[in-house]
């Protein structure tokens, strides 16, 4: 038999490239290396894990679904109607839904034909990030951010640049450096708002002089909107209000606002009065990519107009509520934690930035040590900055049942003061 290097040699197969190496850009994967050396105890009086680097909420009973969501569900599968294949674009009655719902926000009325239902908000991204690639292309991506934007962009041969949410400014975007980064090439920026993973929401202002930027250096804004309304402090303005200053690609999903992550539906809204897609048929390109990718649940696509239609305010302000809570409780608690600083009191989506000093923690290399020795000393985990472009950072979510985020903050301060200098 021949050795394996001769082996291998033989084959006429290799990995694409591309995706080597993407795994660092996934928090799912950073999250990975981060738990490996928990040891959770089976006795009774053992600690459980505290989960603090998570994106859905929904094991938490607190953080459960409305009952008018699942009964559309259940509906609609009993209904036998939703058992085949949708429309590449998706089911009309539910676009029609999802455009109405969101056109209450707007000045302007959305149809059904500005929306296209995707496998939950990661396809969206997908599906726009393939729309947009041509040879020499960029994009411009905020940091800290999502680096699920920079996987798709660097799969499809496009440049990722990033430009600077500034901390001391209620993470706004600075439009001076952004302005510096864009070139002939540049296609597109993309801003998140409720924001993940700073907590922060856009004030009417500041999303206006992004759409004058975007405007002056024709481009247009994906606006990542996948925690809309869930704020507890500025109100949400959709970026799809100033749609007619410069086109705005809106994503987003049920995930987040219904808590229900893995129903996995989705949509793409093209916020654009003045029909500027149409004419550079960007439209068209997003239509060819749906034809040739998966689509979201037939069964939850039919499910759409019932569950938009039937969830009460109650739930939505319920939840709200519980945020507000679980936010306030995170922000005081991180007060009394030595060698961290969080810049602002979160206002909305689901996290909280913190800054780390090494420079009074001993043993502690960076953010990634930090989150595995804090995961195999305290079972608590954090999902570490370099995970969302920011090195020596962490970003800590807070949509856990209260209780246990002030277990989880109380094991975090006493880590701290474990591994602090002394003076």
């Amino acid at each position: 038999m021949e050795n394996g290097g001769a082996a291998l040699a033989a084959w006429n197969f290799a990995p694409n490239d591309a995706l080597l190496g993407l795994t660092v850009l996934s928090v799912r994967g950073v999250l990975g290396r981060v738990r490996p050396g928990m040891v959770e105890g089976s006795d009774a009086g053992a600690r459980p894990v505290v989960p603090l680097g998570h994106g859905g909420p929904s094991a938490f009973p607190c953080f459960r679904t409305a009952p008018e969501a699942v009964d559309a569900v259940a509906g609609a599968l009993r209904s036998g109607e939703h058992n085949s294949y949708a429309a590449c674009i998706g089911l009309e009655p539910a676009r029609r839904s999802i455009s109405q719902s969101l056109s209450r926000d707007l000045p302007y009325e959305l149809s059904s034909d500005d929306v296209y239902l995707t496998s939950g908000c990661a396809q969206a991204i997908e599906v726009v990030c393939s729309a947009l690639a041509r040879h020499g292309a960029n994009i411009l991506l905020p940091r800290p951010g999502y680096l699920f934007y920079e996987a798709r962009a660097v799969f499809n041969n496009m440049e990722a640049r990033y430009f600077d949410l500034v901390p001391e400014r209620g993470w706004e975007v600075d439009l001076d450096g952004l302005q510096g980064l864009a070139d002939g090439n540049t296609v597109a920026m993309v801003i998140v708002n409720p924001g993940n993973p700073c907590g922060n929401v856009y004030t009417y202002e500041h999303l206006g002089k992004i759409a004058e930027m975007a405007r002056k250096l024709g481009i247009f804004v994906i606006a990542d909107e996948v925690y809309a309304h869930l704020t507890f402090g500025e109100k949400f303005v959709p970026m799809g209000v100033f749609g007619s200053v410069a086109p705005v690609l809106t994503l987003g999903s049920i995930s987040k606002r219904w808590v229900v992550p893995g129903w996995r539906l989705g949509w793409i809204v093209t916020n654009d009065p003045n029909g500027v897609f149409h004419k550079t048929k960007v439209v068209d390109s997003i239509k060819s990519y749906l034809d040739i990718s998966s689509d979201p649940p037939t069964f939850v696509q039919g499910a759409i107009p019932q569950l938009i239609k039937n969830t009460k305010q109650e739930f939505f302000n319920k939840t709200v509520e519980v945020l507000r809570q679980t936010a306030d409780i995170c922000w005081e608690k991180l007060k009394g934690v030595s060698c961290t600083t969080c810049p602002s009191r979160p206002e909305g989506s689901m996290f909280v930035m913190v800054k780390l000093d090494l420079s009074c923690l001993k043993d502690i290399k960076d953010d990634m040590d930090f989150c595995c020795r804090l995961a195999k000393e305290e079972l608590v985990v954090v999902l570490p900055g370099c995970a969302v472009g920011y090195k020596n950072w962490l970003r800590i979510t807070f949509t856990v049942a209260p209780s246990s985020l002030e277990d989880g903050l109380d094991r975090l301060k006493s880590f701290c003061l474990r591994h602090s200098k002394r003076k």
